[in-house]
């Protein structure tokens, strides 16, 4: 029997996890500032360096950038999903 290969979709992978578990990890304010259209706030300046924290999906979507650790948590908890950490 020859093995085969399946493709997986982002559907599939989000399916393969509980519809409510999303992963915590580091990432670099650069990464978002290139991924994302940022609109200046007065007063708020971030340095591209900094390490933020993104929750994202079992697809791997990112849902959302906090400035801690803890605040990513947090808001997952508060959004009803469960968290976990990825490095």
């Amino acid at each position: 029997m020859t093995p085969t290969m399946m493709i997986m979709t982002k559907e599939d992978l989000k399916g393969l996890g509980a519809p409510d578990l999303v992963y915590v990890r580091e990432i670099r304010a650069s990464d978002v500032l290139a991924d994302a259209e940022v609109t200046t706030a007065p007063g708020f300046t971030i340095d591209p360096d900094s390490v933020l924290y993104a929750v994202h999906g079992a697809d791997g979507e990112r849902l959302a950038v906090m400035m801690d650790r803890e605040t990513a948590f947090a808001a997952a908890v508060a959004h009803e999903l469960e968290p976990v950490s990825v490095h």
